[in-house]
């Protein structure tokens, strides 16, 4: 997040020019005087809580990218900070969502398998085999919906568990693919995608009978088929 960094005006130092001989002064702060009491009224006095954990987080952010140097702007602290929730973390400029920035705090739980709403699988298979019906079983970046799903699910889980509901949810979708394939090669084992897929291959195929062969193992779902229980395929 180097943009908090003022490097024209060190520039300036480094030309022996000062910050207050630019008519500066009166706008950049030094990093290294953020603690005093003269800067930490100017913020208050600008509506900053500095005791807030949006300030805490931009702060502690520039002090690394400046490693503890140069300069930065009062109003440009403040910017910085509405991208931050009032918990310090990071919200998604495109979903206005926070959690799903991974971290040091939320890094370990980004891999678990957690329960999610049946609805958003629903989703999900219902959107993954119309795609792959539409592409003829080529994934297609350009046309996919599949992120719209992932959205709706975000915004119904709680903060701190949408990076692992978001791994949870892609598990799924790896499997309704991989039994599509399974099923189209069935009806004829000589096809690949992007060849037709034979008609009806998908009928009888439903969201619930693939989600009952998936069990847990770590961070991920795998196949256990036949009566003996045996999981097959490590990774669906």
């Amino acid at each position: 997040m180097l943009n908090n960094l003022d490097y024209s005006v060190l520039l300036q130092q480094m030309l022996g020019t000062s910050a207050n001989s630019t008519g500066l002064g009166g706008n950049m702060v030094k990093m290294s005087d953020i603690s005093s009491p003269s800067v930490q009224a100017r913020l208050k006095a600008a509506g900053i809580d500095t005791n807030s954990k949006q300030y805490q987080t931009v702060v502690k952010s520039m002090m690394e990218a400046g490693k503890g140097g140069g300069y930065f702007s009062i109003s440009g602290l403040k910017n910085r900070m509405r991208h931050y929730d009032k918990d310090g973390d990071y919200i998604d400029p495109v979903t206005g969502l926070s959690g799903l920035l991974v971290t040091d705090k939320n890094r370990a739980r980004k891999n678990q398998i957690i329960a999610i709403p049946e609805s958003s699988r629903d989703e999900m298979f219902e959107l993954t085999k119309r795609e792959f019906l539409r592409e003829n079983g080529v994934g297609n970046g350009d046309t996919t919906r599949r992120s719209d799903v992932y959205l709706n699910l975000y915004r119904r889980t709680p903060k701190n568990d949408r990076l692992a509901a978001g791994h949870t949810l892609e598990q799924y979708e790896r499997a309704y693919t991989q039994a599509f394939v399974a099923a189209v090669k069935k009806a004829d084992p000589k096809w690949e995608p992007g060849r037709q897929i034979p008609s009806g291959a998908l009928d009888g195929i439903t969201r619930e009978s693939i989600d009952s062969t998936l069990v847990k193992s770590g961070g991920s779902l795998v196949r256990r088929t036949g009566s003996s229980g045996r999981l097959y395929n490590n990774q669906v």
